[in-house]
């Protein structure tokens, strides 16, 4: 099921790779396996005249069939299941696809891991450097708005980088949101956020308007403007600028990436009380049981918390 030319989704498939990369960390050999796979789909979609962005449910079964039929193993269609997956999920929250056609399909299974996340005092020493990462004032101002609007709101990377400056007027207490689906949602900002987001706002507004004054351009209608193609500063470019923090902060910087944030910002909320409904909420999360995954992070850390620290879990070694 290789094809000799590239697939007719290619456009798909390089903003799915770079989203991996710049959101969730992929490593080389993960964006080349999600390449492989995705690529065989998109050979096995041609073959019934269809394409990314045209496949229904009926599509990704026949070709899961097809895999079995030809004597591939459990885990391998589960992995190929597993790339198609997140394909439309990103294809969905970025409003290439009006629906996800593979969200109810259920494969060979795999597995479920917990999401990593980071501990409240590293969360800290992130926010510290952040403001002290920068070759000018003004990136330190701006990495420190991103930093804690990060951590303040658990927004994904592409709504945080694409926010409009419109929605940071008047020195809010809570921000509007454009997430996943088009749908937008409220997300509160703590004060050490609103903090951040006035001086970064105040010293964005000057530099812009310095801007318009010099080369008579029009301002840029972003919150974190750029000047790349997209207008505003890149998931990309800010993954990079996430890991050089962590390293300031003296993290190791495998460990830290936007979504790892994201996930800490869920984790704790739900250790400090905040239910499940609340936190779907601020999430995006379109289904609950996608915020669940957050209640078994916790169970994890209160039962090493137990078998580390109760004097009855600790054997007698006298």
């Amino acid at each position: 099921m290789t094809a000799n030319a590239p697939p007719p989704d290619s456009h798909w498939l390089r903003a799915f790779i770079e989203a991996q990369a710049a959101e969730l960390n992929a490593a080389q050999n993960t964006q080349l396996a999600y390449s492989h796979d995705l690529m065989d789909f998109s050979a096995f979609l041609d073959t019934r005249n269809s394409s990314f962005a045209q496949a229904a449910r009926a599509d990704i079964d026949a070709y899961l069939m097809a895999l079995d039929a030809n004597g591939m193993a459990r885990a391998t269609r589960a992995r190929r299941l597993s790339s198609i997956r997140q394909l439309y999920r990103f294809a969905y929250e970025d409003g290439l696809r009006p629906d996800n056609p593979a969200q109810l399909i259920k494969g060979p299974g795999r597995e479920k891991r917990l999401p990593k996340t980071l501990s409240v005092e590293e969360v800290d020493r992130l926010l510290d450097a952040a403001g002290s990462r920068g070759k000018t004032r003004g990136i330190r101002l701006r990495n420190a708005c991103l930093m804690q609007l990060l951590y303040a709101t658990g927004m994904r990377v592409s709504e945080l980088v694409s926010l409009p400056v419109a929605a940071a007027r008047g020195n809010p207490q809570v921000m509007l949101v454009r997430g996943k689906g088009g749908k937008e949602r409220m997300v509160p900002l703590s004060p050490p956020a609103r903090d951040a987001l006035n001086v970064w706002l105040d010293h964005r507004d000057a530099e812009e308007e310095h801007k318009t004054t010099e080369t008579g351009t029009q301002a840029s209608r972003y919150l974190f403007p750029s000047r790349g193609k997209s207008g505003h500063l890149t998931r990309m470019r800010f993954f990079l600028l996430v890991k050089e923090i962590a390293v300031a902060a003296h993290i190791a910087p495998d460990k830290v990436t936007p979504h790892i944030l994201r996930h800490a910002f869920a984790t704790h909320l739900l250790a400090g009380g905040a239910d499940l409904r609340s936190i779907q909420t601020l999430l995006g999360h379109a289904d609950i049981s996608t915020t669940e995954i957050y209640t078994h992070v916790l169970d994890e850390r209160l039962k090493s918390l137990v078998l580390n620290h109760h004097p009855l879990a600790k054997s007698d070694k006298a």
